[in-house]
């Protein structure tokens, strides 16, 4: 039986590379999505189902999209592909950070980890990206002649865009990278036992306000991102 993959995206220019990749292509309408079905031929040969959508920016967003798809299409993995803003002074725009491991910005896991994957007497603390998806990654990234790293990525409902605020998601995360959804995406996958893979190409180095930053043309390290998922896909 062939493998479904579901990718999701922040933004529209996010996945229009990955709905572009798709043969046998149909669309889906429901809970407020605009998914793009199709399949992906792998390097081995055999054919790849996949679902990519559009799945809106911040936590609720993402977990709200990542359990509809797992719900509706069943997927075998879930990849997150996108932009984020960069925390690692050893790394540059258009690198890549993959999530080997996703904390939240604003949330107290004593609390929240209880739940699945955790439980009342083992919170959960982060969430991961899992180690076979990673290492595909890592494969391709070298490919590609992409400079990467598996780090942690940081999630959280704010645009981080200040010294101040990038200190203080470092001091509190450790992060590489910060976004909006990584973390949601991986925990809504986990509590379903679907692997999971986020993949952050790096658009700037979190300094620069929204207002300025949302005229920007990100095409660039979104195309980056998205080129990763479907490569990883054709490695699968």
């Amino acid at each position: 039986m062939a493998q479904t993959i579901a990718i999701i995206g922040a933004l529209d220019e996010e996945v229009a590379l990955i709905a572009a990749a798709l043969a046998d292509v149909a669309h889906d309408r429901a809970a407020s999505l605009d998914v793009t079905r199709g399949t992906i031929a792998t390097n081995a040969g055999e054919q790849v189902s996949v679902v990519a959508t559009v799945g809106g920016m911040g936590l609720v967003n993402a977990a709200a999209t990542t359990q509809r798809l797992i719900d509706a299409y069943q997927p075998d993995a879930v990849i997150f592909s996108g932009i984020a803003g960069n925390l690692n002074k050893a790394l540059h725009i258009n690198d890549v950070v993959l999530g080997g491991t996703l904390r939240y910005l604003d949330t107290d896991m004593r609390l929240v980890g209880q739940w699945a994957p955790g439980r009342a007497d083992a919170p959960v603390e982060e969430f991961h990206s899992d180690p076979r998806l990673l290492a595909i990654a890592g494969e391709a990234l070298d490919a590609a002649g992409i400079t990467h790293i598996t780090g942690v990525i940081a999630s959280g409902n704010m645009f981080i865009d200040t010294p101040a605020k990038v200190a203080a998601v470092k001091e509190a995360t450790g992060a590489d990278a910060a976004e909006m959804e990584g973390a949601a995406v991986a925990h809504v996958a986990a509590r379903n036992g679907v692997p999971a893979l986020v993949i952050r190409a790096l658009s700037d180095n979190a300094d620069t306000d929204y207002e300025e930053f949302k005229g920007f043309d990100i095409s660039e390290y979104a195309d980056t991102a998205a080129r990763l998922a479907v490569d990883i896909v054709r490695r699968l």
